[in-house]
């Protein structure tokens, strides 16, 4: 194996000055203060502080669970909901914040209690009528209705929040859609348990993250009651409206459930042959699979152009090829239970789901995971325009989610292994999803885990791989 050949001078000391700007940034993000309504250190502070997203999210408070009881119409799109928001205090909180874009408020409660609310943009001011106490456990109920936006995203293309669909409605929340459908606390790093009761007209099938718990008819509606018990980021959060097909099956423990628009009507029996061996395959890999039920929903979605690994079951926009699948099945275990404490890390998401689809073709008898890098490197795989635009380690807003964090993001990994031995690799990926099991987790974090396992120092080959600008020699 190729070890990787020293940094330019200087490199190393910048590559430490991101991770510790990173780390500042987290400490930041976590100490609540300067929120709407007072400079005392009683309000929670109007924003996570997020590097790339520093609006998004809130201080001074964690989520422990959201129940959300959804009444929708997809006639004219109409959606009333009540949010029953259980969260902790960090701080002493006169006021505190909620992401909400759009809809009309008609009442805000805590613990009981009529409480003032405002709002600025996609902020929801809440002021209780009695201080919350640090440390104390409280509920906030919110009920709102209206129609929902549909969100663009940074890159003014494509769109998320609350998106009509043909025949129906889907809320996808990457990176901040899910405030367009629900209030809440919508950064990643404020993870919570969901229960969701949703309402449709008959004939619809509402389908949520987690279990079905009940489905109950009544005067012309029926209502879907799912339960998510593990810890889930909101931007995972979502709900499908449609007339929908459902296949269930089984992989090995865990039952799965699978959505399919009637147009996609193949998709559904193939999804049920296809998920138990993908699951089994990537458990053999990553370790014991996160989550209670596993699953699917298979739109017929002209108005997005992605599929999102939605927890439990990933979202697809039409019938998937097997290598998607693979994508958003490796996300279960990267990305939504192994979550990042910002968007800046969003590379370790979408590396190791872009890595598993390299891993997948060579089982299948395709090209090795080294002939894919060779070819991202190369320029000849199909994927590979753009991924030397910046280092995987330093997205912006806009660029969050474009090749150089999923392909470079992959190389990234692929040299590791190549570096340390596949021992030393799997062991490090069975590590990860193992000490950060439903938890947030970043950069430094992962270049630590490897150093320690494999005994090595691989500064060199992060500075060349994650932090450089440009594309690096390949001997590197």
């Amino acid at each position: 194996m190729t070890v990787p050949s020293a940094p330019p001078p200087g490199r190393r000391a910048r590559r430490r000055a991101l991770l510790s700007a990173m780390a500042l940034v987290l400490v930041a993000s976590c100490s609540g203060g300067g929120g709407a309504g007072g400079h005392d250190g009683k309000a929670g502070a109007a924003g996570a502080g997020d590097p790339l997203f520093p609006r998004l999210g809130n201080g001074g408070y964690d989520v422990g669970h959201y129940g959300l009881t959804l009444d929708y119409e997809p006639e004219g799109n109409h959606l009333e909901g009540t949010a029953v928001i259980t969260a902790r205090a960090t701080q002493e909180l006169g006021a505190f914040n909620l992401d909400l874009k759009g809809m009309r408020v008609r009442s805000v409660r805590v613990d009981g209690q009529p409480a003032r609310s405002s709002r600025e943009g996609s902020e929801l001011t809440v002021t209780p009528a009695q201080t919350v106490g640090k440390g104390r456990e409280f509920e906030t109920v919110v009920v709102y209705e209206g129609v929902p936006k549909e969100i663009t995203d940074a890159d003014g293309e494509s769109l998320e929040g609350w998106v009509e669909t043909d025949g129906g409605a889907a809320g996808l929340g990457q990176p901040t859609g899910s405030m367009a459908w629900f209030p809440g606390n919508h950064h990643p790093s404020d993870k919570a348990a969901y229960d969701f009761t949703v309402t449709v007209p008959k004939g619809y099938t509402a389908v949520a993250n987690g279990e079905l718990k009940a489905k109950e008819s009544r005067g012309g509606r029926e209502t879907f009651t799912w339960h998510s018990g593990e810890p889930m980021a909101s931007y995972l959060a979502s709900v499908v409206v449609n007339e929908f097909e459902v296949t269930t099956t089984r992989a090995g423990d865990l039952p799965v459930y699978i959505a399919t628009h009637p147009q996609e009507a193949a998709a559904g029996p193939r999804m049920a042959k296809l998920l138990p061996p993908v699951i089994e395959w990537a458990r053999g890999l990553f370790g014991p699979y996160p989550f209670s039920s596993a699953g699917a929903v298979i739109d017929h979605n002209e108005y997005v152009d992605y599929a999102l690994e939605t927890q439990t079951k990933p979202y697809f926009e039409s019938a998937p090829d097997d290598k998607i699948v693979v994508h958003e099945i490796a996300h279960q275990w990267f990305g939504n239970s192994v979550t990042p404490r910002s968007w800046r890390d969003m590379w370790l998401n979408e590396g190791f789901a872009q890595y598993a689809e390299w891993m997948w073709e060579e089982k299948q008898g395709g090209r090795s995971a080294q002939r894919v890098f060779d070819d991202f490197y190369d320029g000849k795989d199909p994927e590979s325009p753009g991924i030397w635009a910046f280092p995987p380690a330093a997205p912006t807003a806009a660029t969050v989610s474009d090749p150089p964090v999923y392909g470079r993001g992959a190389m990234v990994l692929h040299q590791v292994r190549k570096a340390v031995g596949d021992r030393d690799f799997f062991a490090v990926v069975r590590a990860w999803t193992a000490e950060n099991r439903h938890g947030n987790a970043d950069t430094a974090r992962f270049i630590a885990l490897c150093e320690k396992i494999s005994g090595k120092d691989l500064g060199p080959l992060f500075d060349t791989w994650l932090f450089a600008k440009g594309k690096p020699a390949k001997r590197a």
